[in-house]
């Protein structure tokens, strides 16, 4: 367990539907292996596509509107995410089926989670889930079955998303940071001073902390 100064404060905005979040994110848990050091870590909501109806887009159709790819692109891009993805420890098990949902209501679950000290592991299993397993985390019942997989009460999880009471928080809180010029995700903030925008390989995050930590020495 490494000793209180060799922690690094990690923020991360992100979005579940970002295959570069989880991508970024697993670099970052190598570098800290690499550095020897540790991270408190807390994820802010950014929405790729906050105006995505509720039954969502095929992933191959959504890519070529928004980003004008073909298919052959899209299917060439998703190989290289599938051979990251395994070098990483990640599996990304995409297919024809494959969709992009709404992810708000996923955001503020993240949101409620951060009381009960679990919106890492709550993240990490949505991830998961729509990356790994397929699941749609648009849907209430798949996110209270995941908030119940990591140790939160489903009724709880239930009650956050009918009632709403983590919405505006959450809309806040994505203000905040498209506030501050984030524009794309993954975008990691390291101690609250150091940004890095998209995921920049387990060498350039280990420089980061390193940096960080001889900068925390220093003071």
């Amino acid at each position: 367990m490494p000793s209180q100064d060799k922690v690094v404060q990690v923020d991360i905005v992100s979005d579940v539907m970002c295959p570069w979040c989880i991508v970024g994110y697993k670099q970052l848990e190598q570098a800290l292996g690499f550095v020897g050091a540790g991270a408190y870590l807390r994820w802010h909501p950014f929405e790729l596509n906050p105006d995505m109806p509720a039954e969502g887009q095929n992933l191959t159709e959504h890519i070529a509107e928004k980003y004008g790819a073909t298919p052959a692109q899209s299917a060439e891009n998703r190989k290289r995410l599938v051979q990251i993805g395994e070098e990483l420890g990640f599996t990304f098990a995409f297919d024809a089926d494959s969709r992009i949902v709404n992810t708000f209501e996923a955001h503020q679950l993240l949101d409620w989670a951060l009381e009960a000290d679990l919106q890492h592991p709550l993240k990490m299993a949505l991830f998961d889930a729509h990356f790994t397993e397929g699941r749609d985390v648009s849907d209430r019942q798949v996110l209270v079955d995941v908030a119940e997989s990591v140790g939160l009460k489903p009724g709880a999880a239930r009650e956050v998303l009918e009632s709403g009471s983590h919405a505006d928080q959450t809309r806040a809180r994505q203000a905040f940071w498209t506030s501050r010029g984030i524009s794309g995700v993954p975008s990691m903030v390291f101690d609250g001073r150091y940004l890095l925008t998209g995921a920049q390989g387990v060498q350039n995050y280990a420089q980061m902390l390193t940096r960080v930590l001889q900068e925390k020495d220093a003071a």
